[in-house]
């Protein structure tokens, strides 16, 4: 499983050093080139210089918190279609549903598997190297009612 995906930039914004260490060295074990912010005002510069592959994204941080972040991701027509994976603590159908609104991609409740975390990857890793558009928790343009409105 080492390397296995190879020079795909990840994004690990979490205010726990233990998240982000932990992440950190799982994904540069599996190839990954990881950089880390420590909450969602000081990853929007890094997400602007280095644009990743993929974001994972901690819910309960100080000055941004992740439903902001993920919110002013989705909304960068740049970004727009970086997958965005919330992280937290709490696994209720209420957070998730909050992280639905703000465009968030997936949810991964803390403290997660390294194969939790490594799914989440393949899962986004083939859609942004392809530069497909999301396939989930978009709103269908054809109307307000379709069979995607569930996923």
């Amino acid at each position: 499983m080492e390397e296995q995906f190879n020079g795909l930039k990840v994004m690990v914004i979490d205010d726990s050093n233990t998240i982000r260490r932990t992440a950190e060295t799982l994904l540069s074990k599996a190839g990954c080139e990881v950089i880390t912010a420590i909450d969602g005002f000081d990853s929007l510069s890094k997400i602007a210089d280095t644009n990743p592959d993929i974001i994972f994204v901690d819910i309960m941080m100080p000055r941004l918190d992740g439903y902001q972040t993920c919110a002013l991701v989705k909304n960068n027509s740049q970004f727009k279609h970086t997958p965005v994976v919330m992280l937290s603590s709490k696994d209720g159908l209420f957070d998730k549903a909050k992280g639905r609104i703000v465009g968030a991609d997936d949810y991964l409740t803390k403290p997660f598997s390294k194969t939790e975390l490594f799914d989440a990857l393949e899962k986004f890793s083939n859609r942004s190297a392809t530069d497909a558009a999301p396939e989930t928790m978009d709103i269908p343009s054809e109307g307000p009612y379709d069979e995607n409105i569930d996923r």
